[in-house]
């Protein structure tokens, strides 16, 4: 009894040593001891947004440690930081948080034609640069700037015409009297023409009176003739026509060539100081050709176009409905007020914004 129970202990040491002796081999000789610690590169990236056409320095500049698995050719490495620096412009806007590559910048004379402007070499290929005006409300209150992202609404107004005067309605009433075959009075006398036929004779009187039509009233029975009381009042629509354009100048670009060296005004001089920034009243915008002539259609038939601020990394583009009056009462749930026997005293014809203390008046010059 003794004697099998000590050989059941021997077994179960010799199953025990086996399974320590299988882990420590997968452990130690089969597995490697270490894995080689990875590489780190650093390379430069945006430190901040940096517009189409803005200069590459250090200072706009950060570097990031990423391994040396994952870095390519066209990356700019600290070494490298001279070949990034020397003379640089960005080719498009660059967002901040982007790793710089070779393709993302150019050389600020080499990529300039010779015969052109060095502007025209940050016009991407098939796109066009085209100036519309601008104020202080169109441009968000001066939040636009060069190399800005930018939607563009446009408001317009429609009226009816005539197909054939291509006038406004209503059209002006005249009476037409004397017509038919017959002498001509005029200021040498009665006569007849050069062939001695009779001259057809027609004489115009008009009235002045706009076109209006004929209605019954429902209480005499009686036909009565109406006219407009007011010219015709047009019909406003606004629609975002554009979205996702660059801004590419705000404002006039120099008329000095580039490399011309000019006077500046003493820092002492009082009228220099005096003289404030003019606020820019034009902004060049970058967009397909086809864009372009929407744009000149638009600016040449007095639509009011503005620009709303956009962020460069929104991508998305969101399908608008247009506004106009119906869209409004429709949309918003805004009733139309009845009629009642009743109003506010006095009577309001406009609105006007409440004149508040600390408000002041600014008075144009005479």
């Amino acid at each position: 009894m003794r004697r099998g129970r000590t050989l059941i202990l021997v077994l179960l040491i010799i199953i025990i040593g086996l399974i320590v002796g299988f882990v420590a081999i997968r452990q130690f000789i089969l597995t490697p001891q270490s894995e080689e610690q990875p590489v780190f590169v650093e390379v430069y990236y945006a430190a901040q947004n940096i517009p189409q056409g803005g200069p590459i320095t250090e200072d706009v500049l950060l570097t990031m440690s990423i391994p040396q698995a994952n870095v390519v050719e066209v990356m700019f490495t600290r070494d490298e930081l001279s070949l990034l620096t020397n003379n640089k412009v960005a080719k498009f806007p660059l967002d901040q948080g982007v790793v710089i590559t070779e393709s993302m910048v150019n050389d600020a004379s080499a990529a300039v034609p010779i015969s052109g402007p060095q502007w025209a070499s940050l016009i991407p290929p098939g796109m066009t640069a085209m100036s519309i005006p601008a104020n202080r409300l169109s441009l968000s209150g001066y939040a636009i700037n060069d190399g800005a992202h930018v939607n563009i609404n446009a408001c317009l107004m429609f009226v009816d015409i005539d197909p054939t005067f291509q006038s406004i309605l209503p059209n002006l009433t005249a009476v037409l009297t004397g017509t038919g075959l017959g002498q001509v009075t005029g200021s040498e006398g009665t006569g007849y023409g050069a062939t001695g036929l009779p001259i057809l004779s027609l004489g115009v009187v008009t009235t002045g009176a706009a076109q209006g039509r004929l209605e019954l009233d429902p209480s005499l029975q009686q036909p009565y003739f109406l006219i407009p009381s007011e010219t015709q009042r047009p019909r406003l629509v606004c629609q975002m026509l554009l979205q996702d354009v660059v801004v590419m100048k705000l404002g006039s670009f120099s008329l000095i060539p580039s490399g011309t060296v000019t006077t500046q005004p003493a820092a002492t001089d009082p009228e220099a100081q005096q003289q404030a920034p003019a606020a820019p009243d034009i902004v060049t915008l970058i967009v397909t050709p086809q864009d372009s002539i929407t744009l000149s259609y638009l600016m040449y038939t007095n639509a009011q176009l503005s620009l709303t601020l956009r962020n460069p990394s929104d991508l998305a583009r969101q399908a608008t409905e247009a506004s106009t009056l119906q869209f409004l009462l429709s949309q918003y749930n805004i009733p139309v007020p009845a009629k009642l026997p009743y109003a506010m005293q006095p009577a309001l014809s406009t609105l006007v914004s409440p004149f508040l203390t600390n408000d002041t008046v600014t008075v144009p010059p005479q």
